[in-house]
């Protein structure tokens, strides 16, 4: 794909971006080299390479789950600003004051 196919200010007016004649030059050619190497990029054979093939080994790290003490329910609901019995009050999303 050339550079020369992409219209950078109609493409700013689209996206209502004022850019000033300067930044649509430097933007233009910063697209242009772009392109440029999306192109040499695609010449590069991958006919063998995997869909999903990935540069570093990946794992997940899994711990074991220990039960530990957690803070006094009173404790904690001292600092609510507003509780319901033993629970947190939370507005409604529509229709409620907080």
């Amino acid at each position: 794909m050339a550079s020369g196919e992409i219209d950078v200010a109609y493409v700013a007016k689209l996206a209502r971006l004022a850019l000033t004649p300067a930044e649509v030059e430097r933007f233009g050619a910063q697209l242009g080299a772009l392109l440029v190497h999306v192109d040499e990029l695609a010449k590069l054979p991958v006919d063998d390479v995997a869909a999903t093939a990935q540069v570093i080994p990946q794992s997940n790290v899994m711990r074991d789950d220990i039960v530990r003490p957690s803070l006094d329910r009173e404790t904690v609901l001292v600092g609510a600003p507003r509780r319901e019995g033993s629970y947190f009050r939370v507005p409604r999303i529509i229709g409620e004051d907080a």
